[in-house]
């Protein structure tokens, strides 16, 4: 399973990770959230030691979302060195986040 990332550890797990990171936005309510989740949980074990893979639910926490202006979900957004490097709104095919991450890496 995917790290759970909430607005109250999202800057020590995502923003100071010295490993590039995605984060899946997402909700329970989502119909295509659920499509994404299993993949993310993929990845996440794939890429264990190499980025830090992890889920938002933007219900339960709204701060990020709103900073980084997410209004759809999924929405994924890559970052590096706390920078948002790249971002996939909707849903993907697994090799479109793993592209993600391997260019952040």
């Amino acid at each position: 399973m995917a790290l759970e990332i909430t607005d109250a550890n999202f800057d020590e797990l995502v923003l100071k990770s010295d490993k590039p990171v995605l984060v899946d936005f997402w909700a329970a309510w989502c119909g295509p959230c659920r499509m994404v989740g299993p993949i993310v949980d993929e990845i996440h074990t794939e890429y264990d030691g190499k980025a830090v893979v992890g889920k938002i639910d933007v219900d339960a926490n709204q701060e990020f979302a709103a900073k980084y202006g997410v209004r759809n979900i999924p929405t994924v957004l890559i970052f590096k060195n706390g920078e948002v490097v790249d971002k996939q709104v909707g849903v993907a095919p697994k090799n479109v986040y793993t592209g993600k991450i391997d260019a952040a890496i």
